[in-house]
């Protein structure tokens, strides 16, 4: 099976639609798969061939989706590899899968002996190809699985590993997503998120149904504004910044998004505050989804659901949960089983049998489940704090200090204490022009009127930033 090759099947009554709108250019089904063909000729004349892995490196386009095609059509493996991030942690990304090549958009990276490829089998941009020297081979579990892409892990916590996807695991994973995303050829996808972070799931199913992706990523929000108005978007797959953003623009009127039939946030937990101030001012109710690389789309909140808010929903069929050491209050560890896992970890390499437990992955996040079946995720099992033996989870006291009128963002995190156990305590950034505004007697009154008195942080730091991982989640 090749994935390429179920989308040139199932697209193929829209030969003549748009695939891929970027700014001014257009591209449809039948242009983009014959294009891909062109470079596929052009990648395996230069050497690229099954289970070699490609890392892609380049700003999201027409030409990085038609690059991603072509690497995917020879069955090669595609690394993606954010533009966004340091030549230093490119580098180690490259040392790490050890790339049997790299291709780049022009102006993103340096390297010495890299071809430009044709321009043939390109739409717009430039690209170049460099071959590397890899240090051995993969061991042989890696060439029984049909491996398609590898990514690595956002890094919250600093231990990205590679995920090992195959090409019959994102046919079944981009089904299951399906079954609440209801793709159809009349979509048009509002795109603002990075292909090099989510491509799989969500790029891959719309192409697959003949969906047309305007990609509205590049001057945001002019860009996002200009598809709604112009494009008529029908469905956004965003992060909750990207909707505080629209909720807040002048540019848009409260009857600006009519035609849009479903807006998913993603990436991140999506605040209560930025879910109410969207639905006012456009009368829309957001989906949540619950997305992890390792197992796919198993969760998504409707916005028939609106009293659900804080949830993620009930189980996309296809997909069991359970939670397992569960505590007094009925928080525990989330287990998750369905098609379309992960075949391995790369670096180092680790097979499903040894990540897998019958079935069952690990997720690291804690959570709990009402009466009807509705799951809310408390944190990761990293992010819980013990103080006093009580469970303290940081996202949810971010939620609180973030909804302060002075704070930006917020970092809550557990200090070390020899009679405590550990201690709540924040990093804070304040917005603009409030630097001297701020009482912290005042930030502890408002966290106490919201949280638990064990939950309210200890002591507050103010700082110029917090740091984040590629994909924007905070770096813990």
């Amino acid at each position: 099976m090749n994935i390429v090759e179920v989308i040139q099947k199932e697209s193929a009554p829209c030969a003549s639609k748009a695939a891929v709108i970027e700014g001014a250019d257009s591209i449809t089904y039948d242009e983009l798969l014959k294009i891909t063909a062109t470079l596929a000729l052009s990648l395996k004349s230069e050497g690229i061939s099954r289970f070699q892995r490609v890392g892609i490196l380049g700003t999201d386009s027409i030409d990085y989706i038609i690059t991603s095609l072509a690497v995917l059509s020879l069955y090669a493996v595609i690394v993606p590899i954010s533009s966004d991030q340091t030549e230093t942690e490119i580098r180690q990304i490259i040392d790490k899968i050890d790339l049997d090549f790299l291709i780049f958009e022009k102006g993103r990276f340096s390297q010495e002996g890299a071809r430009m490829l044709s321009p043939d089998g390109l739409f717009r941009k430039e690209f170049y190809l460099a071959k590397k020297e890899i240090g051995e081979l993969p061991c042989d579990e890696y060439y029984k699985i049909n491996p398609a892409f590898i990514r690595f892990s956002s890094g919250t916590t600093g231990d990205s590993k590679g995920i090992v996807l195959s090409h019959e695991g994102i046919v079944d994973r981009t089904d299951a997503a399906d079954k609440g995303l209801a793709i159809t050829p009349q979509d048009n996808i509002l795109w603002v998120l990075s292909m090099s972070f989510h491509f799989v799931v969500s790029i891959l199913l719309f192409l697959r149904r003949g969906a047309t992706i305007i990609l509205c990523n590049h001057q945001f929000p002019e860009s996002l504004i200009d598809g709604v108005m112009r494009h008529k978007g029908t469905f956004i797959y965003a992060s909750p910044f990207h909707y505080s953003v629209l909720a807040n623009s002048g540019q848009l009127a409260p009857d600006a998004l009519a035609n849009i039939r479903m807006a998913v946030s993603t990436a991140m937990k999506l605040p209560e505050n930025i879910a109410s101030e969207f639905n006012k001012k456009f009368g829309i109710e957001l989906a949540e989804a619950y997305g992890i690389i390792e197992v796919g789309l198993p969760f998504i909140k409707f916005p028939s659901e609106r009293d659900r808010r804080g949830s993620v929903g009930r189980p996309l069929p296809g997909y069991e949960i359970e939670l397992r050491n569960r505590d007094a209050d009925g928080v525990g560890e989330i287990y998750l089983k369905g098609k379309g896992m992960l075949e391995a970890y790369f670096s180092p390499w680790r097979g499903r049998d040894r990540i897998l437990q019958d079935g069952w992955f690990r997720t690291g996040d804690l959570g709990s489940i009402d009466a009807d079946g509705f799951l809310s995720i408390r944190g990761r099992d990293k992010d819980m704090i013990n103080f006093m033996g009580m469970k303290v989870f940081a996202p949810e006291v971010e939620a609180v200090l973030d909804q302060h009128p002075f704070i930006k963002e917020s970092l809550v995190y557990g200090q070390s204490h020899p009679q405590y156990g550990q201690l709540p305590v924040a990093r804070i950034v304040l917005k603009e022009g409030k630097a001297d505004g701020l009482d912290l007697n005042d930030l502890r009154r408002f966290c106490y009127q919201k949280l638990a008195s064990y939950k309210v942080p200890k002591d507050f730091e103010v700082v110029d930033h917090i740091t984040k991982t590629a994909s924007g989640k905070i770096k813990r």
